[in-house]
């Protein structure tokens, strides 16, 4: 059986140019924010 790799995204390809994402996962909005202090934060 293979193994399952984890897949691995830059952050700077889905922030481009902004500091907070909206993930919907199973109906429900999490947003994902680059604080100041260069930090992610996923808040629901």
């Amino acid at each position: 059986m293979k193994e399952k790799k984890d897949k691995k995204i830059d952050s700077k390809e889905i922030f481009n140019q902004t500091n907070i994402i909206t993930i919907v996962h199973d109906g429900q909005e999490y947003h994902l924010r680059i604080t100041k202090a260069n930090k992610l934060i996923l808040t629901k």
